[in-house]
């Protein structure tokens, strides 16, 4: 394996240097024939790196894990992870590789780390690789979720290894790096509980703490206060979810980020039709990580987070014990309060009023009986507004329905002497009309599939300006059409 002369990143490793017990040095697999399928030129930029440089061999030679800087230290990470409720006390990178850390133009910490690099110590009998179309999928849908405002991790390129691997087909493979501001997740936390010990878990919650929950430390009790921090951070990114119709499909506890990023873009997908029961991942037979039930997932992984920090909460069990549940069972309120908040923005309102919750609810309950796109519903209602009440009306079965709520909401942006103009335009600003449709994600996969990247270029495209209408892209705004069948997503492994 080659290490370029001249490297194009300043990579660091302190999650290797400082918590080495939780780390395998490990490295890439050869590459026949790395080739650049998509570059994200903008995240290029705030890592310090112009894209010509990346489209360069050496640059494609890091993406592809052949050339790494000879100060860097890749490891694949450990972790465990309660997986549908079951407990795996070793996981860990399979088939991923962190390459380092980078310190980007923001002074922000970034992990950069590839998915699909080939087998590491973790693999489980998998081959360690990966086919275009997942990695494809990661790209698109960790985009669209950035340009909507959710935080999350960021795919800075795919490239296509020239080789096939093996799934229920010959597929082409491909190898993804990602950003993000780091890997550590509540499995982490677990493999060092299960395998390590007390000591060691003391050692990551004060690294998690000065990467990503500093004012944590200045607190009287500062591994409660992170841990306090992790759960408003994910009550936030859940609500954040809940608001734009996101599945991730797959809430295992290794897939909850200490950072309140979202990970891990397997059979995730976004909700067309509103049903708070929707499950698009083919592995979820139970609907346990059906939509409506992810912010109930959340706090349960939460207490499994709580479950390994008890020694550093209070020495006392009982104690320490009874300050987690104090804390674990803040989620609901928390969770509830950023939702009702983006609810009200979404419909153009400013005032808090007991009642908010009772009339959202009844909004979604219609778009629920009546089957209503839920992208399509909140996009329409700035229409409204604007004079264009058909809009909205013709979504629902029984328009009558939709009046009698419409006359209710439109009465509170008056008693608010909100500008309907005004309203509609900051709605607009929040309520998106593009978002990654499932059958749109699809066909562009088949289509790189084949060997023309086009239809995902566009996408990419079209899904990184969501907010704004566009001439020509109206097709993008419309859901399956209805002889689709139901959607299914695979996790891609």
């Amino acid at each position: 394996m080659s290490i370029a002369a001249r490297p194009l990143l300043n990579l660091e490793s302190s999650y290797a240097r400082e918590l080495e017990d939780l780390v395998v040095p490990w490295r890439a697999a050869p590459v026949r024939a790395p080739r650049l399928l998509a570059l994200n030129e903008e995240l290029a930029r705030e890592l310090g790196v112009e894209p010509e440089a990346m489209r360069a061999p050496n640059g494609v030679g890091l993406l592809s894990g052949q050339e790494v800087p000879g100060d860097a230290t890749p490891v694949a990470q450990a972790y465990s992870g309660h997986q549908f409720g079951g407990f795996s006390p070793r996981l860990g990178d399979g088939r991923a590789l962190l390459l380092g850390e980078v310190v980007d133009i923001g002074g922000r910490r970034r992990d950069l780390h590839l998915k699909g690099s080939g087998r590491t110590p973790f693999a489980r009998g998998g081959d360690g690789k990966a086919a275009i179309g997942p990695m494809l999928r990661e790209y698109v849908i960790g985009e669209a979720m950035y340009a909507l405002g959710i935080p999350t991790t960021r795919a800075l390129a795919v490239v296509a290894t020239g080789e096939e691997v093996v799934r229920e087909t010959m597929l082409p493979g491909a190898i993804l790096t990602r950003v993000a501001a780091s890997h550590l997740r509540v499995g982490t936390f677990q493999y060092a509980a299960a395998h390590l010990g007390p000591e060691h878990v003391r050692q990551l919650a004060d690294y998690s703490i000065a990467r990503h929950h500093p004012h944590a430390a200045e607190a009287a009790n500062p591994h409660l206060a992170f841990y306090e921090s992790v759960l408003d951070a994910q009550a936030s990114l859940i609500a954040r979810w809940m608001l734009i119709g996101f599945i991730h499909g797959v809430m295992n506890t290794d897939n909850m980020t200490i950072s309140g990023e979202t990970i891990d873009y397997g059979p995730c997908a976004f909700m067309d039709v509103y049903d708070p029961a929707t499950v698009f991942s083919s592995i979820d037979h139970g609907g346990r990580y059906a939509f409506g039930n992810q912010p109930l997932v959340a706090q349960w992984n939460l207490a499994r987070l709580a479950e390994t920090l008890l020694h550093l909460f209070d020495k006392d069990d009982e104690k320490a014990a009874g300050a987690a549940m104090e804390v674990l069972e803040t989620f609901p309120e928390r969770f509830h309060g950023y939702w009702i908040a983006g609810m009200r923005a979404k419909l153009g309102l400013e005032e808090e009023r007991a009642e908010d919750g009772a009339h959202f609810n009844d909004l979604l309950a219609l778009m629920h009986a009546h089957s209503v796109d839920f992208t399509s519903a909140f996009r329409a209602l700035s229409a409204v507004l604007r004079g264009d009440a058909e809009r909205g009306r013709l979504l629902f079965g029984d328009p009558a329905e939709f009046d009698a709520w419409m006359a209710r909401w439109q009465e509170r942006l008056s008693s608010e002497s909100k500008d309907p103009g005004a309203a509609a335009d900051a709605m607009d600003r929040v309520n998106p009309l593009y978002i990654a449709r499932n059958h749109r994600v699809e066909d562009a996969l088949s289509a790189a599939n084949a060997g023309d990247m086009t239809p995902f270029y566009e996408l990419v495209d079209v899904v990184t300006h969501p907010f704004d209408e566009r001439p020509g892209l109206e097709s993008y705004t419309q859901p399956a059409p209805p002889d689709d069948g139901p959607y299914r997503t695979f996790c891609g492994t």
